[in-house]
Parts: C-alpha cells; sequence; structure tokens
C-alpha cells in the first residue's frame, strides 16, 4: 500500500539510487590509498624529528662533555693561584734572608699542602712499608736487615688522586742478606 501512495516520480528515484540501505559504506581504493599515503608521510615525519632530536641531544652531550672537560680544573686553578701568589711575592722581595726565604718556601708548602687535600691529592710516602706495585716503583733492591720487600728508602714521593695514582712512589726496596 505504501508504493500506492508514493507518486511515480518517487518510486522511479529509489528505484535508480537503490534502498538506503544498499549504499556501499567501503571506502574506494583511491580513498584507502590517500589514507595510507598520509599515515605514511605522518611517521615519516615522526622519524625525521625523532631523528633530529637525537642528533641534537647527542651533540649537546657532546658539548657537555667538552666543556666538563676544559673547565674540569677551574676550582684546583683557582687554589693554586694563592699558591701563586705567594712565590712570586717571595721573588719579588729584595732585603730577604736565607731565614725568610725559608719562613715563606714553608708557608708556601702549607698553603699547598691545603689545596692538595682540598681536593683529595694526597701523597704517598711510603718508607718501611711492605712494597705495593700498584702504589710504588721500585728502582732497586738493597741487602738488608728490614724484612723482604719492606721499602727502605724513597726517591721520590708518589701522589694519588682520589686512589687513584698518578705517580708511584720511586723506591729501594730490601732483600734478604746472603
Amino acid at each position: 500500500m505504501q508504493q500506492e501512495d508514493q507518486t511515480p516520480q518517487e518510486t522511479i528515484e529509489e528505484q535508480v539510487a537503490g534502498p538506503a540501505e544498499n549504499v556501499d559504506a567501503t571506502p574506494s581504493l583511491e580513498e584507502m590509498l590517500q589514507q595510507a599515503e598520509r599515515k605514511a608521510q605522518e611517521h615519516y615525519d615522526a622519524w625525521i624529528y625523532a631523528k633530529a632530536e637525537g642528533e641534537n641531544i647527542r651533540r649537546r652531550a657532546m658539548d657537555d662533555i667538552d666543556k666538563a672537560r676544559k673547565f674540569a680544573i677551574e676550582k684546583f686553578s683557582g687554589e693554586l693561584l694563592a699558591v701563586m701568589d705567594s712565590l712570586q711575592a717571595a721573588t719579588s722581595v729584595e732585603n730577604a734572608t736565607l731565614e725568610s726565604y725559608r719562613d715563606g718556601v714553608e708557608l708556601t708548602l702549607k698553603q699547598l699542602s691545603s689545596v692538595f687535600e682540598k681536593f683529595n691529592l694526597y701523597e704517598i710516602n711510603p718508607l718501611g712499608e711492605k712494597f705495593d706495585p700498584n702504589k710504588h716503583q721500585a728502582i732497586s733492591t738493597v741487602e738488608s736487615d728490614a724484612e723482604p720487600n719492606t721499602v727502605t728508602s724513597v726517591l721520590q714521593k708518589g701522589y694519588a688522586l682520589n686512589d687513584r695514582i698518578l705517580r708511584p712512589a720511586l723506591v729501594m726496596v730490601a732483600k734478604a742478606r746472603d
């Protein structure tokens, strides 16, 4: 009965267009291709951005490392300036006596020792200790009444920075008497 209520024109349009339920909802191949190209471009752009960001981070890290290496001893150097000032003051004194030079050198040595202590730079003076090849460099062995492998004399003190040996102590080591 519904078709009788419709005009012939409405019936023809319905037949040509087809029922509303029969309209194909799947996108065409062109639409799918365009959508895939858009997604591919988005992924490519994101990849380029991430790559550039990674390069920037790497470059900044290298700059930071260079600056850290360049200025690592800045505080230490600043502390040594006082020692340098003392030495320069000693050389500028015109009427100095041997005793005044000795006193000045002792004060300068105390300043330098204070700087070393502040930066965990310490002296290795192993006189009477057991020989340790990690801290000492044996120049020779000498016959001695001391226990074998004991340091009998220190030719040059060694130095360590935070338990890392900067320079081993040059020593002479005891050996048993024949």
